[in-house]
């Protein structure tokens, strides 16, 4: 309980650098868990450049881009239609920012590992955005009926947790 009263007053003295801060930790444990449970690799098999692009990228890129998103998606309004307002939140993230994000993700990612962007969006875009849609719609309508525009980008990173595990894999998945 003292830590969510910790992360509410970060988030009311600096709500940017805290949602930030949060999205490069949390997109680092999600390579982690990739890493130590997924592809079990052990402590001394762990790729920790891996992990480093993992945490900036969510740090450097996503958590920026993602705050404002989410501020952008609150101004959506359709007043006395609550649920037009839900679907249309839900539409725009799913259609417009998911496939520019994933397509940014595995460009960024490929760049800094000194790929090749062309051969892993054919390899791996399509499929990991299909993945996408079985999860993520359902999130966040849920995130975005019941949750607080100032927490949604937390409810997004720790279910983000198992989603960036599996991003991690996705990108380096031969």
């Amino acid at each position: 309980m003292a830590k969510m009263v910790w992360y509410q007053a970060s988030l009311a003295r600096r709500p940017v650098l805290t949602q930030v801060i949060t999205t490069a930790f949390l997109f680092g444990a999600g390579d982690i868990t990739a890493q130590q449970a997924v592809d079990r690799r052990g402590v001394t098999n762990h790729d920790i450049p891996r992990t480093l692009r993992m945490t900036a990228w969510g740090g450097c890129f996503f958590g920026p881009v993602a705050v404002q998103w989410y501020k952008l998606l609150g101004r959506i309004s359709f007043p006395g239609h609550p649920n037009r307002e839900l679907l249309a939140r839900v539409a725009a993230d799913q259609i417009l920012f998911t496939p520019v994000n994933l397509l940014c993700f595995f460009t960024g990612m490929t760049l800094l590992e000194g790929g090749n962007p062309k051969e892993k969006l054919e390899k791996s875009y399509l499929t990991t955005l299909r993945n996408n849609w079985m999860l993520w719609p359902t999130v966040q309508l849920v995130n975005f009926k019941f949750v607080p525009l100032e927490h949604r980008l937390l409810v997004v990173n720790v279910i983000s947790l198992g989603w960036n595990s599996y991003l991690s894999y996705a990108n380096t998945r031969k």
